[in-house]
């Protein structure tokens, strides 16, 4: 994992640990993915990661979606609600 990996992980942990101190119930993230190829399947590299770096931070993943942005650009919506 590179520097811009890492980077993105903090940033999501950030935003997560932020919104949580800040009394929210609700989280939205947007994750963007570069590179992905919609005739394949496989894994999306650092999406995963930003997911769990947000639930490290008492969040849980409620709902996701996927917006094309053109070429072989795809983002993704989390919902993501406090852990109980």
């Amino acid at each position: 994992m590179g520097f811009v990996d890492h980077a993105r992980d903090d940033a999501a942990a950030k935003a997560a640990a932020d919104a949580y101190r800040a009394g929210r119930h609700v989280l939205t993230f947007k994750i963007v993915q570069a590179g992905t190829n919609s005739r394949s399947t496989g894994i999306m590299p650092g999406v995963g990661e930003q997911i769990e770096a947000i639930e490290a931070q008492g969040w849980y993943l409620d709902k996701m979606s996927a917006e094309a942005l053109g070429g072989e650009r795809t983002a993704l919506i989390c919902l993501f609600r406090r852990r109980p």
